[in-house]
């Protein structure tokens, strides 16, 4: 735009601009000089001739050319200067070409000379002050926003300058919330504030950015707005009719209408937030603007053409009519308002997508909307955009993620020099994205059109966003590609990665990942202790290992220590992953006196107290510390500790840990919370009774005092006669080991009573422990099956027993079972305001509350107090204060020796007593009694009646008796006499009249009487019968009790009758004490009273949900109809649609409303099922059952009211729910994947049912019918056996061989595992390999993959003597009803040659087969044929030709073809063939002779050939020659067997093994002396050549394999349920029947399968793991004696063969003991390789939990390779190498080493016990190992050992290593540097008796007499609890004895008696 010609512009040297504006315009020198910032402030009018508008010049045109030409001549003249400067010219052509970095003054209407050539756009290098921007919103933080700015920059915004200092005093500090205000994707206009430079990251600037719209409006004025303006304001206040608008400047305001605001928007706008509206009108009277938010009219309106205006008033995102001028080099030139030109870059255009022919979509005067992107004031650029999204104010969408990597990415444009356009085939639409040319190739990419043409595809991963243009930008290089960090969003907390350090300085390190993201190491993370110079600990450039700890925003922290690093434990990342019981390292925060701070990873903490009780109850020490132990003595901060989860609570964000890993467990049966178990008092303090629980293990409760009664009065007196002994019959449990809390500080919040709710349930501490907290309230025992544990048992309405735990000022705390509690708010505490809550309620006291909310999203519970609405209804209260005292006058009278409550008896209530007068007193008569000396009577004032005087005698009835007191309460009322007179004339009345009386006068229980107050409550209707009720209750113990006056009437309700539980009184209830209120009356309330359950009302519909029906009848009467209470069947579609609002129904009352103080929520459940509604309906059908039986299988219907990806929840009635699992819907997996669709809300469903939970109400439905099974229910008088065989019949109840299930597939096998389908919601099954396809195909696993839905059928249902369910599955169409209904598919027909061959009878030889390889080992392989047979293969007959390698030929799963060559049913063994047959169709083994040689025939030969490892024996009458080995000569040893044996000479041998195929036969001489070649073959024979048969299975290495095998390799897939006898058969089986070395096959597959096992394992009984234990240490000793016994027989019956080792080594295949004399047998007949592979065959044979064997195992292989390995050094090397990774690394050096000692091999000991110093600094045994070593080779340097030991251990483990130090001195070395270690440690602990013990031995050995009795003398006179020195004196005795010197005898025992006699003084 052009510039005023009459001023100066001046710009800042640092701004580049375009060529058009480097030089600054020439004005008069007596202008002053201003910029265009002080011409924009200026206020605008129209009669200014010196401003014209939008910048413009009064000058004329012939003035305007001249002064252009002048500039252009003037730019000419410098260019020609710089040109001849530098003779090349390059230098400035490089500017110039630079330029399109550069903003250029760009000129209006009248603009003559040179175009730019390239469109403005905004860089770091011309970004400037005062710019205005358009952008977007891309981060909202609490302090700070994040702008995404045109060019792909970003800035930065305060929250200061986010909005107007004068606004902020006017809004409320919560209101000034950043989130609150603004949101990610918001279009914003902003102004630049500043630019710094960015000190982390050089070459960077910060851009910081203000939205204050007193800077983006300035200049503005009510002048210049006008209707259809678009205006941004904040939302100033928020009125009832609308908003006040504030718009940055104080001369005008704004006003939006709520009404149009809630049309249009529907959301509500906030105080501060920035709004943006259309100007509907201008009152310029008032000066308001009012706006309407319409989006609408806002994505349309244009800023017209205003008089006046100048750049200062163009605002960005202002949408402007513009025509298009020409086209530029990287963009189009727009003019717009007549005056302005701006540019729009390649970047901004209208497509997304602009291709190389992009200028032809624009011609000059094209017409086009566009937006304002930028505003530079200073150089008067302006950029625009025509980018659809922003024209139509909406930011672009990202469809991409930073990370992602687009493998056919297509390119869009090639722009030479600068980079690619991609289009990145995102979802839902592509997005594009632009990779610049130094992100192109490693190595930089000079010529891209060459490389890359249009329409190619290239892989490119996403870097970043420019958000505001909508572009993703991107990178090709292949080293973008690798690693698995490439964002921050990619880095997960406890993530290991190697890193490289940048940066190292006194707060940490910054390290660098090899995706370029960056984190911080701090400081004390560096290493596990305190590092002083971390510049030597951590290198810049060094790359390491490190952890991350944590990933907030974008700062990324990690560590190096390395107990972190390598920890396996589980992880916490948040407060919900830390669960009872987990271990896991930390590091510590902080150290105070209580406990230690621990920090885990993404900030979250836990707290570990010090001590883990109280001093009232119990202390355990949490941290593993010794009493009097200083925390931070032990520990330090950052110290990395291993602690285990107690408790947490996640919502509080609290975690309560402990250091030490073992907890004492307690059985949960014995304490459950709420049961009742009766104990006796050990011990009685000020504040609590400690009983002993005699359970089925022993242990503590303690009865805080105020638990001992419900009366606040009888728990002091209670307390005060407890003496130990007193049994309590019972005790009700309210807090177990289970429920144990640690106590933390409790940091308060602002909201008191929200701070409160968090810390309320640590007011009472418990821990885990034998200890539990009882309570002896009546109230809460007799209650304790109705009091909630958790918070899924507490139900609004419900009115509950507990009791007080806090008290605050807002509020009280009520806690029931555990460490559930409730609170109840001041407001529903008292039912009088005015009173406060410390002067109404204590701690410890028992109330009912009435469950007001259960809010279990925060898990608060609130309830009410007030005695209106939790008022007693029953005399409970008074009766438990009877009894009470009744137990406090029973334990007075046992401490007095005379007293005893026999006195009673002669007072019963009513009965009349003699007595005499004693005195009268100013409130009574006091009376007492003959026969009771000690007793009192008590005759008030207003119970005399008359005079009496003292000394005279007097008639009385008993009115009452206080037990406690010894006194009676008696009367003189002539009303009283009269019932007692009445009564006996009653006697003597006949039977008829008698009970003619009874009728008229007898009480029943609930009857309504009307009584009156006398002390107590006579009943004159009921002959002046006398009861007693209760004048508070047990939340108004403390309020003022109601008076009532002698005389006064009451109603009263007659709770219990006379008996012994109410020690003989009649028990009443006053109407106004349980806050019954006798007021109700009219029409009202009889109305309330005519309803009741079975009334038939008529109600009115109110409204219809998709569940309920709500309803109004009566007077004010509010209910519901259930979606079940419609028809009498639940499988009707749509049950409510027959019904509409307002209309009348006829319904019956099924259910009361609950108690609620608010009356519209109490709601009356209604039905209007036509069998309720009939006339036959009788109240006896059982309407109130709230749980109805369900037997399994029964077929019932429910509605559909909440559906999720798995399960689908039903309600059957009001109150039985029902769950439908997703796999249990159907078994087409389309159906399965429509599961949510499928089940809408609302819809009807039928099923079966499977399993009924009766505590919760809950059915677990399936559609398909069951087998008739017994119901699961949870009963407990069930046999254990029977409860554990329905048990796992209920697994499968719904699922029988033959089903079509639905499955989804949770793990794909390795190999030739198969599938593992998930077919229930703990149920797993397995499709084998060969049971995936119908057809013989290679990979059948191809296109399978988890988490997809299958359709399978169920081949077999098995159990296992382990309580597994086995479940065999299979996906082949072919097989019946596994094709669909409308399926088409070839398979489905079956075919003859795709059939699968399941049994062994069914194959016959030169059958052909095909199977997939599943093992290959150097002899051959094994085929599956089938899921139950297998095959062998020997290597002669994998192929006609030689086979090099068949691991290589034959891979695991390759399909194969083969001819069966033998089949052996009884042994379940098939071999097959591959070799092609010959053109007779016989193969070459058949060789004459062969048939008529067995194994174990006598046969007789010539030795055709001698040789040093045996015989070559020519058979007679044949042409097979046998070899007979060395080892098959003879039982004794052949040292020279050319000596013995000639050829030619006869020989007879029996045949041991004969191989037709490989024309091989093994002969042996041994024993034939005895045998006879005609006999025919004995039975020992026959076993001989089993055995024989069995050995060259074993050759072959472990070749032979079982045709059930692979079904054994899911053994354990599914649930398991441990049987004590089950488990012992099975063991014995397994050791009979299967061969141990022959399970090795299967290990492939069944080390995949222990997380299904662990999956399926969820409901194991938790009470059988104790018999387990016993059951697997039973089973551990029968192995030990077994291989004991064969141990035993080894060494007394040596084996002399190969054949003897593999009977020895089946029989016991753990045992390393047999396993190394077979290797020790194998190098005697000098076969090296032999005990190789015999080593190899050990490790994979031994089981793995036998480490020690293993162990054995693995240093016998070192021992080999060191004498016979070649190197013998590499190959020791390679064998350590593996043995670490299976064995624990200390053990295995410690054997190693034990080893190399006991051979003398002193070099090798001497490096292994180098290595273990370096590798295990930490360990005791590896110092006293070199110590003892040095010593025992009476080598120098003990003294130099022990100071590193000491430097190198922990200081806890220095005692232990010097005093092995010091033994070993005595025993080996000198005996002066053990007295001198001894020493030192009694130095710094001299009362540490085991070390005088040890140290005494040591000397005693030594014999040097007078030093012993001188160590003697200062042990015994130290200062020693009793029972050590008693321990020292008898030490001493015993030493003197074996002297035999009496006198030294006598003064021992001298010194004892003188010790024990000071002790007692």
């Amino acid at each position: 735009m052009g510039a005023h010609r009459k001023m100066k512009t001046e710009r800042p040297k640092t701004t580049s601009v375009n060529k058009a504006s480097k030089k600054s315009f020439k004005a008069d020198s007596g202008k002053s000089k201003q910029t265009p910032l002080q011409l924009g402030s200026m206020h605008l009018e129209d009669d200014d001739p010196d401003f014209p508008r939008g910048g413009g010049s009064s000058l004329s045109k012939k003035e305007r050319d001249d002064i252009r030409a002048q500039v252009d001549a003037e730019f000419d003249s410098e260019e020609r200067f710089l040109k001849k400067k530098n003779k090349k010219g390059k230098h400035y052509l490089s500017k110039s070409d630079s330029a399109e970095d550069d903003l250029g003054s760009l000129f209006g209407d009248g603009l003559t000379g040179k175009l730019p050539r390239f469109a403005n756009k905004i860089t770091l290098k011309n970004i400037s002050p005062g710019m205005k921007l358009w952008g977007v919103v891309v981060e909202v933080n609490e302090k700070d926003l994040v702008v995404g700015l045109p060019g792909g920059l970003r800035g930065l915004v305060r929250a200061a300058d986010a909005l107007d200092t004068a606004l902020f005093d006017e809004i409320a500090e919560d209101e000034n919330n950043l989130p609150s205000i603004f949101h990610v994707g918001q279009l914003v206009a902003c102004t630049v504030l500043q630019l710094d430079e960015d000190k982390r990251d050089n070459g960077k600037r910060k851009i910081w950015l203000s939205l204050r719209l007193s800077l983006l409006h300035k200049g503005f004025s009510s002048d210049i707005i006008q209707e259809g303006m678009v205006l941004s304001a904040y939302v100033k206040s928020i009125e009832d009719h609308g908003y006040i608008l504030h718009f940055g400047i104080p001369s005008y305001s704004g006003f939006v209408p709520k009404d149009n605001q809630d049309e249009s928007r529907h959301v509500d706008m906030k105080i501060g937030q920035i709004f943006q509206g259309v100007v509907e009108r201008i009152d310029k009277t008032r000066k308001v603007v009012y706006l309407s938010p319409d989006p609408d009219s806002m994505t349309k309106c244009v800023m017209k053409d205003i008089k006046g205006i100048s750049i200062d008033l163009l605002v960005p995102g202002m949408m402007v009519n513009s025509r298009v001028q020409s086209t530029l080099e990287n963009g189009i030139m727009l003019s717009f308002l007549t005056y302005f030109t701006g540019t729009v870059d390649i970047y901004n255009l209208q497509s997304s997508f602009p291709t190389p022919n992009w200028k032809g979509d624009y011609y000059k005067n094209m017409k086009v909307n566009a937006r304002i992107l930028f505003v530079d004031p200073l150089t008067r650029a302006v950029g625009l955009t025509l980018n659809h999204h922003l024209v139509h104010n909406n930011a672009p969408p990202l469809h991409a993620t930073a990370g992602d990597i687009y493998d056919s990415a297509k390119v869009i444009r090639v722009d030479r020099g600068l980079g690619l356009l991609l289009e990145i085939p995102s979802a839902p639409v592509s997005t594009p994205a632009y990779v610049h040319i130094s992100d192109v190739a490693e190595d930089g990419a000079r010529k891209l059109e060459k490389k890359f043409k249009e329409g190619a595809t290239v892989r490119v991963r996403i870097l970043g966003f420019r958000h505001l243009e909508g572009l993703a930008t991107g990178i090709l290089k292949a080293s973008a590609f690798e690693g698995s960090v490439f964002t921050h969003s990619d880095v997960k907390p406890g993530m290991v990665m190697r890193a490289k350090i940048l940066l190292v300085d006194s707060f940490g390190a910054i390290v660098q990942f090899p995706g370029g993201v960056k984190a911080l190491c701090p400081l004390r993370h560096m290493s596990e202790f305190e590092v002083a110079k971390p510049g030597k600990k951590f290198k810049v450039g060094a790359e390491l290992l490190f952890r991350v700890l944590g990933c907030k925003s974008k700062r990324i922290t990690v560590t190096h220590k390395k107990t972190l690093v390598k920890s396996k434990l589980a992880i916490i990342t948040s407060y919900a992953d830390a669960t009872d019981g987990l271990v896991t390292h930390g590091w510590i925060t902080t150290i105070e006196n209580h406990g230690c701070f621990v920090r885990f990873y993404n900030g979250v903490q836990g707290f570990a107290p010090r001590l883990s009780g109280n001093a009232l109850i119990f202390e355990r020490s949490e941290l593993g510390l010794e009493a009097g132990s200083d925390t931070s003595s032990m520990y330090h901060v950052g110290q990395v500790v291993k602690c285990r989860v107690m408790s947490s609570i996640p919502a509080s964000r609290r975690i309560n840990l402990s250091f030490t890993m073992k907890p004492n467990r307690v059985s949960q049966e014995d304490v459950k919370l709420g049961s009742i178990v009766a104990g006796v008092v050990e011990k009685i303090t000020s504040f609590s009774v400690v009983v002993g629980l005699n359970l089925q293990s022993y242990f503590r409760g303690t009865i805080p005092i105020e638990h001992l009664a419900d009366h606040h009065g009888h728990a002091a007196l209670m307390q005060s006669v407890l003496k130990p002994g007193f049994v309590f019959d019972k005790l009700l449990i309210l807090v177990n080991a289970k429920t144990c809390w640690i106590n933390t500080n409790i940091i308060c919040e602002s909201d008191e009573a929200l701070s409160h709710w968090s810390g309320a349930l640590d007011v009472e501490i418990h821990f885990e422990s034998n200890n539990l907290v009882l309570s002896a309230k009546y109230s809460l025992i007799n209650s304790a099956d109705q009091i909630p544990s958790d918070l899924s048992q507490v139900h609004p309405n419900s009115v509950v027993h507990g009791y007080i735990c806090n008290l605050i000022e807002t509020g009280c705390f009520v806690r029931f079972l555990g460490r559930l509690t409730g609170f109840s708010p001041k407001s529903k505490a008292l039912d009088e305001r005015r009173a406060e809550l410390s002067e109404a309620f204590y701690i410890g006291q028992s109330v009912r509350c009435n469950i007001h909310d259960v809010n279990s999203e925060t898990n608060r519970v609130t309830v009410s107090l007030k005695q209106s609405c939790c008022a007693s209804t029953d005399a409970s209260f008074i009766q438990q204060y009877f009894l009470t005292e009744e137990k406090i006058a029973g334990l007075q009278s046992a401490e007095s020796s005379t007293a005893d409550l026999t006195w009673v008896e002669g007072f019963n209530i009513g009965s009349i007593i003699e007595g005499k007068i004693e005195e009268s007193k100013e409130f009574g008569v006091v009376v007492s009694f003959e026969r009771y000396a000690d007793v009192f009577g008590f005759i008030s004032h207003s119970q005399c009646g008359k005079t009496v005087e003292s000394g005279s005698t007097v008639r009385a009835v008993v009115l009452d008796v206080a037990m406690t007191e010894r006194l009676v309460d008696l009367s003189l009322k002539p009303q009283f006499f009269a019932k007692s007179i009445d009564e006996s004339s009653k006697s003597l009345q006949t039977h008829k009249k008698k009970r003619k009386t009874q009728e008229s006068n007898d009480l029943e229980v609930s009857a309504t009487v009307n009584a009156t107050v006398e002390m107590v409550l006579s009943i004159p209707e009921h002959n002046y019968a006398i009861g007693y009720a209760s004048i508070s209750d047990y939340n108004t113990q403390k309020l003022c009790r109601k008076q009532f006056l002698n005389g006064q009437s009451v109603v009263a309700t007659v709770m219990a009758l006379p008996g012994h539980s109410t020690l003989g009184r009649l028990l009443l209830l006053i109407k106004s004490i349980s806050g019954i209120t006798e007021t109700s009356s009219g029409t009202k309330a009889r109305k309330k009273s005519g309803y009741d359950v079975g009334s038939l009302v008529q109600a009115e519909i109110t409204e219809i949900r998709p569940l309920e029906m709500r309803l109004k009848f009566g007077i004010g009467f509010r209910g519901r109809i259930h979606i079940t209470e419609v028809y009498d069947a639940c499988d009707v579609e749509n049950p409510f649609d027959g019904f509409k609002i307002g209309q009348t129904v006829s319904a019956r009352i099924v259910e009361k409303a609950g108690q609620s103080d608010n009356k519209k929520s109490q709601q009356w459940e209604l039905s209007i099922k036509p069998r309720m509604l009939s006339d036959s309906f009788d109240l006896g059908d059982n309407i109130l059952s709230e749980k109805p039986e369900f037997s399994s299988g029964q077929r019932i219907a429910g509605y559909v009211y909440k559906v999720d990806s798995e399960w689908a929840w039903l309600t059957v009635t009001r109150h039985v729910k029902a769950q439908l699992y997703i796999l249990d819907s159907a078994c087409e997996p389309s159906e399965l994947r429509e599961f949510q669709k499928r089940f809408l809300v609302g819809k009807p469903v039928v099923g079966h049912v499977l399993s009924y939970n009766k505590d919760k109400a809950s059915l677990r439905l399936v559609l398909r019918p069951l087998r008739a099974i017994s119901i699961i229910a949870g009963s407990k008088d069930q046999d254990e056996d029977e409860a554990q065989n329905l048990l796992l019949d209920s697994i499968t109840a719904h699922i029988h061989e033959g089903d079509i299930v639905g499955g989804r597939i949770s793990k794909i096998l390795p190999g030739v595992g198969g599938l593992v389908v998930l077919i229930g919601p703990h149920l797993h099954g397995r499709v084998h390999f060969t049971e995936l396809q119908d057809s013989w195909v290679q990979n059948p696993l191809s296109g399978c993959h988890e988490g997809e839905f299958v359709k399978t059928k169920v081949l077999e249902i098995s159990h296992s003597v382990k309580g597994t369910v086995h479940v065999d599955l299979s996906l082949r169409l072919s097989l019946d009803a596994m094709c669909s209904r409308n399926s088409s598919d070839l398979s489905c027909n079956g075919n003859p040659l795709n059939k699968r061959i399941e049994m062994i009878e069914d194959l016959h030889p030169d059958m052909v087969v095909q199977g997939y390889v599943k093992n290959v080992t150097s002899k051959g392989c094994f085929i599956s044929l089938s899921r139950k047979l297998d095959a062998k293969i020997l290597l002669s007959n994998l192929s006609n030709e030689y086979v090099e390698n068949p691991e290589k030929e034959f891979p695991i799963g390759q399909l194969v073809h083969g001819r069966v060559l033998s089949v052996e049913p009884s042994s379940k063994r098939v071999e097959v063939t591959l070799k092609k047959l010959g053109a007779d169709g016989t193969t070459k083994s058949k060789i004459n002779g062969w048939s008529q040689l067995h194994v174990g025939d006598i046969i007789s030969g010539t030795i055709k050939r001698v040789e040093a490892y045996g015989l070559f024996i020519t058979i007679d009458h044949t042409n097979v020659v046998g070899l007979c080995h060395v080892s098959e000569l003879s039982d004794d040893h052949i040292t020279d067997i050319e000596s013995k044996y000639t050829a030619g000479e006869k020989v007879r041998a029996k045949i041991l093994k004969v191989d037709v195929e490989r024309h091989r036969i093994s002969l042996g001489m041994k024993n034939l002396e005895g045998d006879d070649s005609s006999t025919s073959p004995s039975k020992e024979q026959a076993d001989k050549e089993s055995s024989a048969n069995s050995s060259e299975s074993d050759s072959d290495s472990e070749l032979t394999i079982f045709p059930d095998s692979s079904s054994h390799a899911i053994h354990n897939m599914d649930v398991e349920y441990v049987n004590v006898e089950t488990s012992i058969l099975a063991q014995a089986e397994s050791r009979a029947s299967v061969p141990p070395l022959e399970v090795t096959l299967d290990d492939a597959e069944q080390t995949h399968m222990d997380d299904i096992i662990s999956k399926n394992q969820g409901q194991v009984d938790e009470a059988d793991t104790i018999p387990k234990k016993k059951i697997d240490k039973k089973k551990s000793n029968r192995e030990s004696e077994i291989r004991a016994a064969e141990e035993r027989r080894l060494l007394q019956e040596k084996p002399s063969n190969a054949d003897e080792y593999e009977k020895l080594v089946r029989s016991s295949p753990n045992s390393s003991f047999i396993w190394l004399h077979y290797m020790g047998h194998m190098l005697k007949l000098a076969d090296v390789e032999g005990a190789r592979s015999l080593a190899e065959r050990a490790l994979r044979t031994i089981n793995f939990r036998e480490e020690d064997e293993k162990l054995n195992i693995w240093v016998a292989y070192c021992n080999l390779e060191h004498e016979y390995g070649n190197p013998p050094q590499e190959a020791v090397e390679k064998v350590i190498k593996r043995a670490l990774q299976y064995c624990d690394p200390k053990k295995f050096y410690l054997a190693l080493l034990k080893s190399y000692e006991e051979k003398k091999q002193e070099k090798l000991a001497d490096d292994i016990l180098h290595k273990m110093i370096k590798k295990f600094k930490t360990s005791c045994k590896v110092w006293v190992r070199q110590v003892h070593r040095l010593l025992d080779q009476k080598q120098d340097g003990v003294e130099s050992v022990v100071r590193r030991a000491l430097l190198s251990l922990p200081r806890h483990k220095h005692i232990k290593f010097i005093r092995q130090t010091a033994i070993y001195e005595f025993k080996y070395g000198v005996p002066d540097r053990g007295r001198a270690l001894f020493e030192e440690i009694l130095r710094e602990y001299p009362k540490k008796t085991d070390i005088w013990s040890v140290y005494l031995d040591q000397e005693i050995k030594l014999q040097d007499v007078d030093v012993i009795r001188g160590l003697f003398e200062r042990a015994i006179s130290l200062s020693l609890p009793p029972k050590n020195m008693k321990f020292l004196f008898k030490k001493y005795l015993e030493y003197e004895k074996t002297l035999g010197n009496e006198e030294r005898i006598e003064y021992v025992k001298q010194k004892a008696i003188e010790y024990v006699e000071n002790t007692l003084a």
